[in-house]
């Protein structure tokens, strides 16, 4: 090894020692070219360059010409030119832009992204045509930095049932389903937000009638990895919170009865849809794979675990019938009702800012269980 090979050896080592000391920092300056490297990997290549933890950068691609360019912060100087290796050309520094271009020999498969400490390296092997195809017609490739860490959060979906023109089941004391059910919402949102393990949505975040097709839609659209519907119905001598899983047979009269009210729902804020055959009804209860449910059926087991001794539960909380917004056919979905409202003490109950965030923390736990089960 001659002198000048090694002190550029030297320098690549202190600048990523560098950057991963700063941790956030920007290192920015002629100097940052010299540690970025283009190395043959078997049929692919590496890229390696110090890139901070918390900075952002997206990775983009073009069909014509095949092109994948690397958009990195504001102070960030690349190299002018980069010697090709494997399935990229070369690459250049476009100051205009902010980003490294890199040049391709043909299509390539998605980039692995891997981030050690204060550098960032991208894997780029050979692919298929249609799969690159795809890639340049998205968006994003990848990304980093505090925002696209959120965004890769798994994403849980909290439904507030009913809203705007349909309000529900109407207390005893004239309490409306769909105020109370949001509210808890609202709190069950704030707490699985804070604890940071999930990204939460709402199919309605307000007074809002939303139709039952499209809250299942809503989730399905955003790869949700949870859906829980959230009501407070009515049924006579009913007491107690439960929680409902889907099956085309109800377990009892009581859950037949929960599910028809609440599909009518549609029907009630003056949606008239025109009815499924049998046979079609079958075929889409034959979609809900078997692994959803029985992901929705644990998600139960943690909700009914959590609100066990924390709240008065309806005898066999864990109860099965056809509601129309669990239906989705991969996403394990529960309904909760965190009681009735045709009952005057859950109505009271309800409608007391510590009950609701009883029942919110409850619910929370039963959430961080099943992602913590997900992920295990």
């Amino acid at each position: 090894m001659d002198g000048q090979t090694g002190r550029r050896g030297f320098l690549r080592f202190g600048l990523s020692m560098l950057a991963m000391g700063l941790g956030g920092a920007s290192i920015a300056g002629p100097a940052l070219a010299q540690a970025v490297a283009l190395r043959a990997d078997g049929n692919g290549a590496r890229l390696t360059l110090p890139l901070g933890p918390t900075e952002r950068w997206r990775l983009t691609a073009t069909a014509r010409p095949a092109r994948l360019r690397l958009h990195l912060p504001g102070g960030w100087k690349g190299p002018n030119r980069l010697a090709g290796a494997g399935p990229v050309r070369g690459g250049r520094w476009d100051a205009r832009s902010g980003s490294l271009l890199l040049d391709l020999e043909g299509p390539v498969a998605a980039p692995g992204v891997d981030r050690q400490g204060g550098s960032l390296t991208l894997t780029i092997r050979p692919g298929s045509s249609a799969g690159f195809a795809r890639l340049a017609r998205s968006r994003t490739v990848a990304e980093g930095g505090p925002a696209a860490a959120r965004r890769s959060l798994p994403v849980v979906v909290l439904d507030p049932g009913h809203g705007g023109k349909d309000p529900g089941t109407i207390g005893v004391s004239g309490t409306y389903e769909k105020r109370v059910v949001l509210a808890t919402a609202h709190e069950l949102r704030k707490r699985l937000e804070a604890k940071g393990l999930c990204r939460v949505v709402m199919t309605r975040s307000n007074d809002t009638f939303i139709p039952l097709a499209g809250r299942v839609e809503f989730a399905r659209k955003r790869n949700a990895v949870l859906f829980m519907s959230m009501h407070a119905d009515s049924a006579p001598g009913a007491r107690g919170a439960s929680v409902y899983t889907l099956s085309d047979r109800a377990t009892d009269a009581l859950s037949a009865g929960l599910a028809k009210r609440e599909n009518a729902a549609d029907a009630a804020a003056g949606l008239h849809l025109p009815p499924v055959s049998p046979e079609v009804a079958r075929i889409l209860m034959s979609l809900v794979r078997q692994e959803t449910r029985q992901g929705s059926d644990q998600m139960a087991q943690f909700v009914v675990g959590s609100l066990r001794g924390d709240v008065p539960l309806l005898p066999n909380t864990h109860r099965q019938a056809a509601f129309a917004v669990l239906k989705a056919p991969d996403i394990p979905s529960v309904l909760v009702e965190m009681g009735f409202l045709s009952n005057a003490s859950d109505e009271a109950a309800l409608n007391r800012p510590a009950h609701r965030a009883k029942l919110a923390s409850a619910l929370a736990d039963a959430v961080h269980r099943f992602i913590a089960n997900r992920t295990a």
